[in-house]
Formats: C-alpha cells, structure tokens, sequence
C-alpha cells in the first residue's frame, strides 16, 4: 500500500488524466478505508496505464479530530503523508481540462460546491438508500450493508482476491468490525452480508486482530479526545440549528460531564466558540462508558442570554416524550447549566427535536412583527445535498450550517451518538416524510403543554 500511495502523489505533479477514487465529506473510517483500498484495487486490476488515486474529502488539518482513522493508519504503518487530502488536488480544474473521472465510494450525491462535477462521475459504490433523483447518472451499485467497506471487500474476493495481503485485509477487517458495532446482534447494524465478508478475511488471514481487541481500540480511538483543544472537541462531532435568526451548537463530547467542566479556561473557551460562529447557545452532549462499559449521558448548555437559556432548560427538564430524566449537576458559572441524563436511549436523533421545540417556545413568548419571514431551516448533514430542493423534504427541520463560518465536514452517523438507522430495519415508507410528521407532532404538542405551565 506504501508504494502505491507514494505513486499516487507523484502522479498529481504531472499533467495527466485522472480516475480520483473519492469518499464523503464526513470522511469517517469506513469512508477513508473505502476509498483507499477500492482505489488500490482498481489500480491492481487495470491493465491500461490508468492512474487511480483515493482522495480523502476533507482538509488535511482535519484528520487529527478523526482519532479512530489516525490510530488504524499508524497501526497498519501507512504515513499519514502519503494520504492525499481534498485540499491537496484541485478537482475542478482538472475536471475543466477533462482529466477528471470520478468514483463515489460511501456517497452517492454530490454537494452543491462540488455540482459541476456531477458529470465526472463514472460510478458509484454506496451502502445508504439511494436518493433517485439526486444521483449521477452512471453506474451504481447500492446494498443496503451496516459498512461500505464490507462491498470493497466482496468485490475483491469476487474479482481478485489475490491482491489482498494482510495489511489491505487488516485495514477491512477493523472497519467492518467498527461500523457493525463489533457484529452485535442487539445492535443490529451488521448483516448478514458484513458478517459474511468478516468471516472471510479471517479465513484468510488467521492472525488478524481478534474482534473484541480491535473493535474496543478503535472504539478508544474514536472517542479519545486527550489531545484536542476545546474549540476541537466541539466541532469533532456537532450539528447546528438554525432559526428566526437564534442559531444553537450541538455537539458530542466524549469524556465525563466533571473533567470537561474542570476543563482550564473552559467559558473563556465556550463563549470565543459561540462568538467566532454567532451562536447564540451551545449544548453539549456528555457521552462515554462506565467501568461496567455502560454508556453513561449528560449534558451542558451555555447560553449567555437568560431568557433563552431558561426556555431551553425548562423544555429539557418537562419533557416527557421522550423523558430525558434530567438532574441537576452543579456548576459554577451562572451562564452555564448543566445535567445528569438518566435516560441514556435518548440519543441526539431524538434529542434535536426538543431543541426544536424550545426554539418554537422561545419565541411564542416573545412578540415577533408581523410579516417578518421564517428563516429557512435545513439540515446540517443535508445542507449539501438538499440545499437545490425545497426545504420542507429535509429530515429534521431547523438544521443549518451558517455560510459564512469556516466550512466544516458533515459528522459521520455514529451509533452510540445518532442511532443505527437500521435497528428498526428498513423502513416502508419515506424516512424523511415519517419523521418529519412526526417532529411536527411531537412540537405541538409539547411546545403547547410547555406553555400552558409557564
């Protein structure tokens, strides 16, 4: 794999056409993993003198806030100067001088800065239900597996399994494990398809790391926030909500609710972050596992305006569908109110819509004149991909990235923080017309009982 990636960067300083094997913007493991290995193969199997090169679709300097990509490449020794990053290589201009071909692994739309380069897409390899009207049209083949790795895997071993040595095989095998939450049945992230492919690499290779050892590294890794300032903690995992001009920071902090608060410079460090992107409140979520390897939740919000911050408070401690069982954890700040959660199913899917609802609450108690507009309100993860659509199909509304902040990647679904959107299995209907009726349910009927007791 060294050698193929030293080749790869030695090809982008010559003029030449190129198939760039691209992932998401996310650039999760599964999505770095894809991209490199499918390239790798695709490199292996060509008989023209095609140049293939995986392109992770982030900036370098953000790869330290991916800890479980970090510490999978330096287990299986591949510098992390080989990689090439999004802002290493100018897609555009390539595509301009039609040298670009493009190949989606783990995605399958395009965000609108990257729209002209739809017509550079000659195929796709994705595991998430397919938006029909928004993919290229090219050949795609989707399959609805816990992994994206797991299709690398099969169509390695279906097409030539004699190129997979340990190395490729390792770097498979820890992220199918990964993403399939270790293969647990009561997770119900994994098929039987990623259960398949897994078997078959340690078939292959015996030595391979076993399940529980690596999973529980990786795992480590991904929730190791050790080396991270403040300001990146809060942005490793975190989606904004938008509207009538409030904007709210939610983001996952992976370490006990007591060491983040005993955090140096912890407010100087939350208001510089609400200041720098114009929030006007930001929530933590607090998750990590207890001795007994339990997942444990609390939360934090900061919020220098009272008024807000009481709204939000009180709609977090009445609400009862779902009940947080909230208790309150003592600080020291008065800007800052903080939470032990004792309803630890309530992961942050189901927590935006309670902000949702304390947003709606805040400003009916607040007088609004008349014939000022709604701000729109879209979904952070899907601001890319439906900001070309009307507004009313995005999957929870009042999500929103700011156009004007640093652009920053969408957050990789994650099963401990966001839930596995298969453990209910696949839906009948659409998802997004499920949920959002119910989100509209859920925010008058709660936003109406909060009222009445105020």
């Amino acid at each position: 794999m060294e050698d193929y990636l030293q080749g790869c960067r030695a090809a982008l300083q010559e003029s030449q056409p190129l198939h760039v094997v691209l992932g998401n913007e996310a650039c999760d493991l599964d999505s770095m993993v894809s991209a490199l290995v499918l390239a790798f193969y695709l490199a292996k199997t060509t008989e023209a003198e095609d140049v293939f090169v995986p392109v992770l679709n982030i900036k370098r300097s953000e790869l330290p806030l991916r800890g479980d990509n970090v510490f999978l490449l330096q287990k299986m020794h591949i510098p992390e100067s080989l990689l090439i990053f999004r802002d290493e290589i100018d897609l555009h201009a390539l595509h301009q001088a039609g040298q670009l071909t493009l190949i989606l692994v783990d995605h399958h739309v395009l965000p609108r800065s990257d729209a002209a380069l739809e017509e550079a897409v000659v195929e796709v390899l994705d595991h998430r239900p397919i938006e029909q009207k928004r993919c290229p049209p090219c050949h795609v083949s989707v399959e609805l597996v816990g992994s994206c790795t797991t299709l690398v895997t099969e169509r390695i071993l279906q097409g030539a399994p004699e190129i997979l040595d340990r190395q490729t095989a390792a770097l498979l095998h820890g992220t199918i494990i990964l993403d399939c939450v270790n293969m647990d049945l009561k997770i119900g992230k994994a098929t039987l398809k990623d259960k398949k492919y897994v078997e078959k690499l340690e078939a292959l290779f015996p030595d391979l790391p076993k399940r529980d050892d690596i999973f529980d590294s990786l795992r480590r890794a991904k929730f190791d926030v050790s080396g991270l300032t403040t300001e990146q903690m809060l942005r490793k995992d975190q989606k904004t909500i938008f509207r009538q001009g409030i904007k709210v920071a939610i983001s996952a902090i992976y370490m006990d609710l007591e060491a983040f608060l005993q955090r140096s410079g912890l407010i100087a460090d939350l208001h510089a972050f609400c200041q720098a992107h114009s929030y006007d409140a930001l929530v933590a979520m607090i998750i990590f596992f207890n001795t007994h390897n339990e997942p444990v939740r609390q939360l934090a919000i900061f919020c220098p305006h009272a008024a807000l911050r009481m709204t939000i408070c009180g709609v977090l401690e009445q609400s009862q569908s779902p009940s947080l069982k909230l208790t309150a954890a003592p600080t020291t700040h008065p800007n800052l109110q903080a939470y032990l959660q004792g309803n630890t199913q309530v992961c942050r899917k189901k927590f935006l819509p309670l902000l949702q609802e304390a947003l709606s609450a805040y400003f009916d108690s607040m007088t609004i004149p008349s014939g000022q507009p709604e701000t729109v309100d879209v979904s952070r993860e899907q601001v890319d991909k439906e900001s070309d659509r009307a507004v009313t199909s995005s999957l929870i509304p009042g999500l929103s990235q700011d156009e004007e902040e640093p652009p920053l990647p969408p957050t990789p679904m994650n099963s401990l923080v966001d839930e596995c959107p298969l453990d209910q299995g696949l839906p009948k209907l659409s998802a997004e017309a499920i949920f959002e009726k119910c989100s509209q349910i859920s925010l008058s009927q709660s936003t109406t009982a909060f009222l009445s007791k105020k």
